[in-house]
């Protein structure tokens, strides 16, 4: 049996200490690192941290030849044991690779563990033996041997599994919950003494059972234990989907303390929201994309990119659900939803990449694209997260609206007919087809294959919602994003395509810094200093250089709405409000 025997106490120089154990290896011994982790499609290069290795079989070192940049081959006598020792420094504190130092650590397997190659569909054991004292160890491996504080022994049945559970190490808080007949943990690093973990457990539950309800009804979820990860920082936000587990980090200040009080929904900040969102973003993923997959993902490739034109779906409707489960859990109200789609609605139409990229190419770009953003990235992509969002909410109300089925129903059929397994358009567009009773074929066609505009406003219209948009900033007249502080001043972000800014000839990294001869603190300040004037010099600064750009402003009536906003209907019509109702509640 493959074995890994990690050993982290170099706390100071951040440095896992692994050392692999392979019983009966191959003459010539194929070993790999992943370059990439399941859920994060960029090629990461774990392998970068990785150094000092050495093979023996209980004598001499033997010869290694590194092949690549992430895989090496040993040369044994094919019968004895072969150990391979070797160093993974570890100081990156996001979701996706590992971490080390005197407060705690966490590692997921894909930055640690080399792949032995011939051995991957066989069972694999970790040893976590060797921590600092006071440590605990968290996570949702199978434990064969473990102490009360986690250390000891824990097993996986192939490389696939054992890569998919994150590793939390060190002295944090911890909590428990049931959901569904089935144990949830909370595992909370970094946080402050008035943070309140019970109300986490609390509202983390409601989350989990309505999710559970929304899949299987009274029958139990398909993972016999589930634990949260949660690595609370002074800023950051994201999420890393496992199959038992997830792995979260959000800023501090967004958990909830003791002092504040839980009755009302109006007083849930929207630091605290964003969390119970990612929380229940994380938790849906648990269905959607580690058991209902894209047929490409069957078996993954770790040592390149593995393709998939479905994130829109995966990771576009996980995004449409996630809001959407913290209203039907209780948490938020109904006014509260609505402003966080309305927050999707204007980033998405704040995007020219919509006319540039279908969601499905954005989808199958994600490796190049999605996660190295740039000045230009506005102009050139959409993300498939927040317009797959969109597409899902329309695909919704138009099968409410045809009065035949729901995309609740479509998502359940869909994972009674995979077994919760694996899919590919087809199949959900059979889904589709079979909750509203007629084809969807043209909606995938525009919607998800096209860059035209999704039909939002008359499709909320006739559900009972209010579409109002709000006059554009100045920002938005002129086609840009801008960063500003009083530091700095004012910063252009991004530059949109055929905008008065691209127009003016301003750039991404342009400082503004002055117009009509006044110093620009607020981009909003050029209204009042155009004083009606549509033209005026601007002057920004950029490599070091002064430029005097003509500024021509268009006027609010002639430029793109501002903010959406979303409010439910005043006066609806009967109908309109009976599926207003069913829709958001389930």
């Amino acid at each position: 049996m493959i074995t890994y025997r990690i050993d982290a106490t170099d706390v100071r120089a951040h440095l896992y200490r692994v050392t692999l154990t392979v019983p009966t290896p191959a003459v010539e011994q194929r070993l790999s690192l992943p370059v990439w982790i399941p859920g994060s499609y960029l090629v990461r290069e774990f392998a970068r941290h990785l150094s000092s290795l050495v093979a023996r079989q209980g004598g001499p070192e033997l010869p290694v030849q590194q092949l690549d940049k992430a895989t090496w081959r040993v040369t044994t006598d094919g019968k004895s044991e072969l150990t391979i020792g070797y160093d993974v420094y570890a100081f990156d504190t996001s979701v996706r690779a590992a971490f080390l130092d005197v407060g705690g650590g966490f590692f997921n397997g894909t930055s640690l563990f080399l792949k032995v190659d011939g051995a991957e569909f066989g069972a694999h054991r970790v040893a976590l033996q060797a921590l600092p004292d006071g440590w605990q160890i968290a996570t949702a491996l199978r434990a064969l041997d473990i102490d009360g504080a986690g250390w000891g022994v824990y097993e996986a049945p192939d490389y696939d599994e054992l890569v998919d559970h994150p590793v939390e190490l060190g002295r944090f808080w911890r909590g428990t919950f049931t959901a569904g007949g089935v144990p949830h943990e909370f595992v909370v690093s970094g946080a402050l003494p008035d943070f309140d973990g019970d109300r986490l457990l609390a509202d983390s539950a409601r989350i989990c059972a309505a999710q559970i309800a929304f899949w299987h009804g009274a029958a139990a979820p398909p993972f016999e234990r589930y634990l949260f990860l949660l690595n609370a920082v002074e800023d950051g936000h994201g999420g890393l989907e496992h199959r038992a587990s997830t792995a979260l980090i959000a800023p501090r200040r967004d958990l909830p303390r003791k002092a504040e009080p839980a009755e009302k929904n109006a007083e849930l900040s929207d630091g605290y929201v964003n969390l119970l969102g990612l929380i229940s973003h994380e938790y849906f993923h648990a269905w959607n994309v580690k058991r209902l997959m894209p047929r490409e993902f069957e078996r993954y490739d770790y040592e390149r990119e593995n393709y998939t034109s479905l994130l829109w779906f995966f990771e576009g409707f996980t995004s449409y659900y996630d809001d959407l489960f913290l209203l039907r859990s209780g948490l938020i109200d109904e006014s509260r939803y609505l402003k966080l789609v309305s927050r999707t609605v204007t980033n998405v139409l704040a995007t020219p990449g919509r006319f540039a990229q279908s969601v499905a190419q954005a989808s199958f770009d994600a490796w190049v694209k999605y996660y190295r953003n740039d000045e230009n990235t506005p102009n050139a992509t959409i993300s498939y997260y927040a317009k797959g969002a969109l597409v899902a909410l329309a695909l919704d109300l138009t099968l409410r609206a045809g009065g035949r089925g729901s995309l609740d129903d479509a998502l359940r059929r869909l994972w009674a007919q995979s077994g919760g397994g694996l899919i590919d358009e087809n199949d959900i567009a059979g889904a589709l087809e079979a909750s509203g009773g007629r084809s969807f074929a043209g909606e995938l066609a525009e919607w998800v294959h096209g860059i035209g505009e999704l039909p939002l406003r008359p499709l909320l219209e006739a559900a009972a919602v209010e579409w109002q948009s709000t006059p554009a900033s100045v920002a938005q007249r002129l086609g840009v994003r801008v960063a500003e502080s009083a530091l700095t001043g004012v910063k252009v972000t991004h530059v949109f395509r055929g905008g008065a800014g691209e127009q003016a000839g301003l750039a991404g990294g342009d400082e503004i810094l002055a117009l009509r001869g006044w110093r620009i603190r607020r981009l909003d300040d050029a209204v009042r200093l155009l004083d009606g004037e549509a033209e005026a010099p601007l002057l920004v600064a950029r490599d070091q250089r002064v430029l005097t750009l003509p500024l021509a402003l268009p006027s609010a009536a002639a430029s793109a709405a501002g903010a959406v906003a979303l409010k439910p209907a005043a006066k609806p019509a009967a109908d309109a409000h009976t599926r207003y109702k069913a829709w958001l509640a389930g």
